[in-house]
């Protein structure tokens, strides 16, 4: 292993909690494609599979962020079990239903309640920077890896939902997941050695970390992200079906996740230079880049070969990200402020599958690529605009309420000395 790597898991307890943070993480990528193979193979209506995902998606959107803000209160033990149980029942009572044929509104019941799913990567995220905070270069490798991990699960994880739900049973997929949830999120809350300890309430503040200065506008240009991602992946299944291989589409979007995954190892060993806004800016604009060779695809071969070098831009946006809101987002609210950049492109996975299916359906997946391209172009806009206001504003590598705490603490002590004098 690079000498990167091999020194962040160097630290007691490292190996351990980002394997479980694997485990969990492979809900996310599984949980949608679970749903909508066994719904499409029940009853056939791709209509329902596709509303029920979208309705876990944007559940997941709207109660990710709150769950956050309750662990940077209480701690990740105390609210992760209690969210991945409220999950893992739901999704139990959404496959019964299908078993059971209860009415179809039950159905959307379950899939509301199985978006109180925690982001798992955040949590291990938060982890890292309260072990390396002192070590920024170890940091960066740490980010790094864990962007490495993310694409593991999305590499495997569709594989693993489509596979169980096709080759064994049609719940099988979804009830993969929530067990993957379970056993993952149990063995991570049972180290308790690496758990970030809960700041002091008073210094939580009031609202949501969205409100901190300078977050909305990288999660706003995430949720463009999101619509890359989404469109990109139904575009390509319909390219391929056009062209009697949709088979072949799963080969294309593992290429697309595993150019992400190698360009993230290679970034993880590099010493990041440059304020990190601008190379958040300068990813996000290489992701925008990218698109343009799609819309050139003229045949599989081709694409294959151009969604590989656009996954290549992916990771390394995606850490700069994360250390993008590690600075903005005071300690006692990183977890939050780490889930709003996630909820983002979750909002954005949503809205980019149907406007790319939409568009698919009047003009044809060849000329549909243009709705990624749309995408990164806004994305790219969005950056320019923000990143050198982002560059301009006062460092939050710590809680304001500490720096002033910290200020007074000094204040105190010069009084002291001069009593003393």
């Amino acid at each position: 292993m690079p000498s990167p790597y091999r020194a962040i898991f160097s630290v007691p307890g490292a190996k351990s909690f980002t394997t479980a943070g694997l485990i969990s993480r492979l809900p996310v990528a599984m949980m949608g494609l679970g749903i909508v193979t066994m719904v499409s193979q029940l009853t056939g209506a791709y209509g329902l599979a596709g509303a029920l995902a979208a309705t876990v998606a944007l559940s997941v959107a709207v109660f990710g962020p709150q769950v956050s803000r309750l662990v940077d209160r209480y701690g990740q033990r105390r609210v992760l079990r209690p969210a991945a149980a409220v999950t893992v029942g739901a999704v139990g009572a959404l496959t019964l239903s299908t078993v059971l044929g209860w009415p179809t509104w039950t159905l959307f019941v379950f899939a509301v309640c199985a978006g109180c799913v925690p982001s798992v990567g955040s949590m291990v995220r938060a982890r890292w920077s309260a072990l390396l905070r002192d070590s920024p270069a170890r940091l960066h490798a740490a980010y790094s890896w864990e962007t490495i991990v993310d694409e593991v699960c999305f590499i495997f994880g569709p594989i693993l939902a489509i596979g169980l739900s096709t080759v064994w049973f049609p719940q099988a997929g979804p009830l993969a997941a929530a067990t993957f949830l379970a056993a993952g999120v149990f063995w991570l809350t049972a180290q308790r050695a690496t758990e970030p300890v809960p700041a002091p309430r008073g210094t939580h503040g009031r609202g949501s970390a969205l409100r901190t200065p300078g977050l909305p506008l990288p999660v706003l240009t995430m949720v463009m992200i999101g619509v890359i991602f989404s469109s990109v992946d139904v575009i390509t299944v319909a390219f391929a079906d056009e062209r009697g291989a949709k088979s072949a589409a799963s080969l294309l979007l593992a290429g697309y996740a595993l150019g992400s995954c190698l360009a993230g190892a290679v970034f993880g060993m590099v010493h990041p230079v440059g304020p990190v806004e601008r190379r958040w800016f300068r990813g996000v604009c290489a992701v925008a880049v990218s698109m343009i060779p799609l819309q050139l695809a003229g045949s599989l071969p081709f694409l294959a070969v151009a969604l590989f070098l656009a996954g290549m831009a992916v990771a390394p946006t995606m850490i700069a990200m994360v250390g993008l809101v590690d600075q903005l987002v005071p300690r006692s609210r990183l977890t939050e402020g780490m889930t709003w950049s996630s909820t983002g492109i979750a909002v954005g996975v949503s809205l980019g599958a149907s406007v790319a299916g939409w568009v698919v359906d009047r003009v044809g997946a060849e000329r549909a690529f243009a709705v990624p391209a749309a995408a990164g172009a806004v994305a790219a806009a969005l950056a320019f605009l923000g990143h050198r206001r982002l560059a301009r504003r006062p460092a939050a590598g710590r809680d304001q309420e500490g720096t002033r705490n910290e200020r007074d603490h000094r204040s105190e002590k010069e009084r002291d000395e001069r009593h003393l004098a």
